[in-house]
């Protein structure tokens, strides 16, 4: 009989730890703290877009944290250009979780990580995105702003700066607007403005993680970001984020988030206002 009971008590409590699991049907951006590198979760409900795997395992927890424990389906993974700090950790990721599309744009990198990845990613369908296409996701838009078809197809990939060729993308749902910007910095923004696609944004993911090249004073008044957050490691070696890139922002908004600072940065928007979350 006590046996019984025990095992009734212990079920009732799993199954109202799944109901307390279940997800809300807010969105949510999360810019995961993977040190020097980039790795962003947007979610809504149970459906799943990852732009990015940062350079190592450490994506995993953040998976982890913000993801249902029972969920182990991931419905798009983005790889905004093939550099170990935005890749790697995407090698994991495809190990855990069930992915059912991988996007990137068609270009390479001679490395065994980029061998490796595109080897794990090889049973899954893939996608080549430029300029002007829209994906949508779980009732959220991701709008692809560059690289544009024609730059990759007049670029060789192994003399032109990888960097250049990051996808860049703003999510969009109910009004509500987030930038993602990859590593694509000063050398192209002046072409991404040319597309006619960037517009003011509420949250602004930083472009290459701070770096004095990354954004040009009439892009980012373009953007006009009531946030921005620089995904960045502690103590890095290329001195990101720069106080030239600093300096630029706070001209801007004085709502700058670093995850080197704070850890794990979640943005909320449920469908009238957004707020922000850290892990510190």
């Amino acid at each position: 009989m006590k046996l019984t009971i025990k095992i009734l008590v212990l079920a009732v409590v799993a199954v109202w730890s799944a109901v307390f699991a279940l997800p809300d049907n807010n969105l949510h951006v999360v810019v995961c703290d993977v040190g020097q590198g980039d790795a962003i979760l947007v979610s809504r409900g149970t459906t799943q877009m990852l732009v990015d795997g940062g350079p190592d395992n450490r994506v995993m927890d953040c998976l982890a944290k913000h993801m249902p424990f029972y969920d182990r389906r991931i419905e798009m993974v983005v790889l905004t250009h093939p550099q170990a700090d935005h890749m790697d950790g995407l090698i994991d990721v495809v190990k855990r979780y069930g992915v059912l599309q991988f996007v990137r744009v068609p270009i390479r990198n001679n490395t065994s990580g980029f061998r490796e990845l595109i080897k794990s990613f090889a049973a899954i369908g893939q996608l080549a995105v430029y300029s002007g296409d829209q994906i949508k996701l779980g009732g959220f838009d991701f709008k692809i702003i560059w690289p544009t078809r024609q730059f990759v197809e007049t670029h060789d990939d192994k003399t032109t700066d990888l960097n250049s060729f990051a996808i860049v993308g703003r999510v969009e749902y109910g009004g509500f607007e987030a930038l993602l910007t990859g590593d694509a910095d000063s050398g192209v923004v002046l072409a991404e403005m040319a597309t006619g696609l960037i517009t003011p944004v509420e949250v602004l993911k930083v472009p290459h993680h701070g770096s004095k090249t990354g954004m040009l004073p009439e892009w980012l008044r373009l953007v006009d970001p009531q946030m921005a957050i620089i995904s960045v490691g502690k103590n890095n070696r290329y001195g990101h984020p720069t106080k030239e890139a600093l300096e630029l922002l706070a001209k801007f908004t004085d709502k700058v988030y670093r995850t080197d600072q704070i850890g794990t940065v979640e943005i909320i928007f449920d469908g009238k206002k957004w707020w922000v979350k850290t892990s510190k």
